[in-house]
């Protein structure tokens, strides 16, 4: 991944600037993509570059990135239904208020609630 400026006049870019070709003497197995992120964040740097090539994996998945990523769908699906969740809505609204001007607050209701439910979730099977 490498920060990206475009030249002057051009703001943003997203999607395949280069893809491999099918045919022909040169042909490889990279693209090179850019993308424009246009979701809320704390960071201002938006453009991203990525060089993608096909990759295998030579060692099998360790039982922390099993952790992580069963760790990682699990708070997905708590963020997803506690935000729908009508009797919380009023109470995460009114805590995410108080803590956002902190030191270390979430500036987004998203990343609040992914803390509330990743606090959750850790406390519900490390302790």
């Amino acid at each position: 991944m490498a920060k990206v400026e475009w030249s002057a006049g051009i703001d943003s870019v997203s999607g395949a600037l280069s893809k491999p070709g099918k045919n022909g003497q040169h042909t490889c197995a990279k693209m090179l993509l850019g993308t424009h992120r246009i979701a809320a964040t704390e960071s201002p740097d938006c453009n991203r570059l990525y060089l993608r090539k096909k990759v295998k994996r030579s060692t099998p998945l360790t039982s922390n990135e099993l952790d992580a990523r069963a760790r990682f769908t699990a708070v997905a699906a708590a963020v997803k239904a506690r935000k729908s969740d009508l009797n919380q809505i009023t109470t995460d609204q009114q805590n995410f208020a108080a803590q956002k001007d902190t030191a270390g607050g979430k500036k987004t209701m998203r990343a609040y609630l992914w803390l509330i439910c990743g606090q959750a979730y850790d406390a519900e099977h490390n302790g």
